[in-house]
């Protein structure tokens, strides 16, 4: 139950402002509040939630725990000590070690050096080429920059400056490799993510494995209606329609997603999910893809399936 008081708002957080800065969804909030107890928001004089700020630090805590597996009614009745040892493993002892590029990325953020972030982030890409930087480096740096947010060690604002400039450079990179002169035709691949889902690296991490194969890439970004993508996946005549959906994602909506988009798409064209939601299984006419690896030899059999003799990059 929350708590009605008289006091002074200044200091504490609307749930709107919650949902920015921890990317928890308002709807979310109220049924932690409501099913775990947590959280226990006061309310101002007009009944509206206000979260003070150790509550909003436990819950960026919950929500990176969230983004790497763990199940919300395991942790969130759990202290701030267990979740910081949850994030940092079961046998550390102290910070999560971190990869010198993870290092550079963070002294970077802590120097408000945007250039100079994405000018190591690009040396970075041409040093280890495309298909390491989108399938290795971009999760461990995305890890990296999620877990010092969490543990207090970055701001908001410098999460969304690393997620812009990583971001910048992979589209770069993409567009690079577009530009490239290799033939492109099959299959075609239209990109989305649907509402309730704002993440964009994954899905841009996806387009990138998806270019490296030769494929005709068509995003539509994030956050769109699942009757638009369907209507968008028939006018480009798309073979696969790739729907990304992060550990964050309900599992239930996004399973209702996916059989939505399932019957207003012709049969022929197949319907690939992928993503950390936990709850992401397949179902009839739709495919789940584990992992970003797992895109280039799930392009190779629906080629051998369809007898396309379009050949990756």
């Amino acid at each position: 139950m929350t708590n009605s008081v008289d006091l002074d708002v200044s200091a504490l957080m609307s749930i709107a402002a919650v949902e920015r800065d921890c990317g928890l969804a308002k709807d979310t909030l109220r049924v932690w509040e409501r099913r775990y107890g947590f959280p226990q928001p006061l309310r101002d004089a007009h009944d509206e939630r206000r979260y003070p700020a150790d509550q909003v630090a436990k819950l960026r805590l919950l929500r990176r725990l969230i983004d790497t597996g763990h199940r919300p009614g395991k942790i969130v009745g759990h202290s701030m000590e267990d979740l910081l040892a949850l994030l940092r493993g079961p046998e550390a002892h102290g910070p999560e070690p971190e990869s010198p590029a993870a290092r550079e990325v963070l002294a970077r953020l802590a120097a408000h050096d945007a250039e100079r972030l994405r000018d190591f982030l690009a040396a970075l890409l041409t040093r280890t080429g495309l298909r390491a930087f989108a399938a290795e480096i971009a999760p461990q740096l995305a890890h990296a920059v999620g877990a010092a947010w969490a543990r207090g060690e970055l701001e908001i604002h410098q999460e969304h400056l690393f997620t812009e400039q990583f971001a910048t450079v992979l589209r770069g990179a993409i567009n690079a490799a577009l530009g490239a002169g290799a033939p492109r035709d099959r299959p075609r691949v239209l990109l989305s993510t649907l509402p309730q889902e704002p993440h964009a690296l994954g899905l841009l991490m996806a387009e990138a494995m998806f270019v490296l194969e030769g494929c005709r890439c068509i995003s539509l970004g994030v956050q769109t209606p699942a009757p638009d993508i369907a209507t968008a996946a028939r006018a480009h005549g798309a073979d696969i329609l790739a729907l990304s959906f992060s550990a964050m994602a309900p599992a239930a909506q996004a399973q209702a997603g996916l059989a939505e988009l399932r019957a207003a798409t012709p049969a022929a064209m197949e319907i690939w999910a992928g993503g950390a939601c936990p709850g992401l299984r397949a179902q009839p006419g739709v495919m789940v893809v584990r992992g970003l690896d797992s895109i280039g030899p799930a392009v190779a059999a629906w080629r051998l399936r369809t007898g396309s003799s379009q050949a990756p990059r």
